[in-house]
């Protein structure tokens, strides 16, 4: 990460956070505010970085966060990565567990698709307090950097840059799971409440249309993709920095779910012309190196687990910085809701059966069950069934040879081969099948078990007789399974329902429809926000 030097003026700033609608924090003490205005216009560059590093230093923190969901009681609800798999939790191909009855496990609710989305739950409004934290965190920044105060102040850009891209992720956060998916009619539907600045005491807004909101989303990343690019900040090789990458990838996410699938594909272009190699074989998941009942899987070599090993991450964070509550959870060998609670994160056979023999993501899955299992930290063992996955699998923690230490490792937030899948989505629907597949057989050249014929769209067996972006929507699901998330919000922007009735090894074999997907405005807002409406 870029660091700038932390001022204990901006420190004491930080301290006054909110989630809410309005922003309703404590205010900074005015005189600091009159003398920080005062200091950025002086033009002294040591007095700027003192007064801005702090607050610049926290941005790319946001999206490694826990506790700014105001749910401090189950780190499920508590850290951005534990509502991210909650989300993973409410799909077709992630099971959780191998038997009815684990009622006392964090992510139940979510797997049998109980109420998750009404206003007064609080399975709902963690999701609301981490976006408006993000978007109240960026605001206290943004107010000082006018144009007039950046000017050609390259660091400035920098940081303003960085304000604008957490700002846009947390209202694109919000429309994800507040209102339907654009495409799917959202685009006629409210948006979000749109707040540029921070400001305690400002009038309660109501909530702008959707496009609105878009365009107020898509003009902060283009903004901050011009002051990048001035201050000459490029694709950074500090994985935890806010740079072009980010940016970018932001704003191919936002455009292919709003249909501008030509800033889309130019966005994915973008990074891909830097980020070229994907994961190999070797890196590609765990990889047991003991023996069958006494399995070694040491997360150095597993890309999803150690960022030194992983040539496409675009946004990481490394050992001790890095929040684990995600390996927490899909780490079978680990202590957490993924191991010894037996809360196993599994594939549904039906898409492991469509994954080719030759396209080693399939070894990222125990056809077989493991059996016994003997958990060093509590000496408790448990048996662990089949279709579990191993690709966030450790019996170590990252740079320990002990057993007990199970849990440490890195995290990834965005990989470049999502990007070409949302470069392939572009171009199935704006450009030509044949440039679909052209991109998609590069995912799956480089997924291609060594020594197997090279694997394409037209060879693929679980692709016979799909669209191009049919391939691209399945290919898509092996790629990201069980990541951030990404499967409910697919599913609710592709119009694919939950159905898991034909499923052999779900353990809940419940239906879901899409409208169901999106979450009702929180009680809170709804309450104090006299202009707020509902879905």
């Amino acid at each position: 990460m870029r660091k700038y030097i932390m001022g204990s003026v901006v420190l004491a700033l930080l301290f006054f956070s909110a989630c809410s609608k309005k922003l309703e924090v404590t205010p900074p003490n005015n005189i600091y505010d009159q003398q920080i205005a005062d200091l950025l216009a002086s033009g002294d560059t040591a007095k700027i970085r003192t007064v801005m590093g702090s607050m610049a230093n926290n941005m790319p923190l946001l999206f490694n966060n826990a506790g700014g969901t105001g749910s401090g009681v189950a780190d499920m609800y508590y850290t951005n990565q534990g509502l991210d798999a909650n989300r993973s939790l409410e799909g077709n191909d992630l099971i959780m567990g191998d038997q009815e009855g684990l009622n006392v496990l964090f992510g139940t609710v979510e797997y049998q698709l109980g109420d998750f989305i009404t206003a007064a739950n609080g399975k709902n409004v963690a999701y609301w307090n981490y976006a408006w934290y993000c978007i109240t965190i960026a605001n206290q920044m943004l107010n000082y950097l006018t144009d007039d105060i950046v000017s050609n102040n390259s660091f400035l850009k920098d940081c303003k840059a960085r304000g604008l891209v957490v700002r846009a992720y947390a209202y694109n956060y919000l429309m994800e799971n507040y209102q339907d998916a654009y495409l799917q009619g959202g685009n006629n539907k409210l948006g979000i409440m749109l707040y540029d600045t921070f400001n305690p005491n400002q009038e309660n807004k109501p909530r702008a249309s959707s496009s609105e909101t878009y365009q107020f989303i898509k003009n902060d990343l283009t903004t901050a993709i011009t002051l990048l690019q001035a201050a000459g900040i490029g694709y950074t090789p500090d994985l935890a920095d806010i740079d072009l990458g980010v940016a970018n990838f932001l704003l191919a996410r936002v455009s292919v779910w709003t249909g501008d699938w030509p800033t889309a594909i130019t966005a994915c272009n973008n990074i891909l012309g830097n980020y070229a190699t994907l994961m190999s074989q070797a890196q590609y998941g765990g990889k047991n190196t003991g023996t069958p009942t006494d399995p070694t899987f040491l997360p150095e070599t597993n890309g999803f687990l150690n960022n030194a090993v992983n040539p496409e991450v675009i946004l990481g964070f490394p050992l001790g910085q890095a929040n684990t509550h995600f390996t927490s959870y899909m780490n079978c060998f680990g202590i957490g809701n993924g191991g010894v609670s037996r809360a196993y994160k599994r594939i549904d056979n039906r898409l492991y059966e469509k994954i080719a023999d030759d396209d080693y993501r399939k070894d990222c899955f125990m056809l077989d069950a493991f059996g016994n299992y003997t958990y060093p930290v509590t000496g408790t063992v448990a048996f662990i069934p089949s279709y579990t996955n191993v690709k966030f699998a450790a019996t170590h923690g990252l740079g320990s040879p002990d057993k007990k230490e199970v849990g440490a490792s890195t995290a990834f937030y965005m990989r470049s081969s999502e990007v070409l899948l949302m470069k392939a989505e572009a171009e199935a629907q704006s450009v030509s099948d044949d440039a679909a597949k052209t991109t998609l057989n590069v995912l799956l050249a480089a997924r291609t078990k060594s020594g197997s014929p090279t694997l394409t769209c037209d060879n693929y067996p679980g692709m016979a007789g799909l669209s191009a972006l049919q391939m691209v929507q399945l290919q898509t699901r092996i790629e990201l399974w069980g990541e951030g998330g990404r499967e409910f919000y697919n599913n609710k922007r592709w119009n694919i329902p939950v159905d898991r009735t034909s499923s052999a090894n779900h353990v809940t074999k419940t239906t879901y429809s899409v409208p169901n997907m999106t979450l009702q405005i929180p009680e809170n807002e709804m309450l104090y926000n006299p202009l707020a409406q509902q879905n």
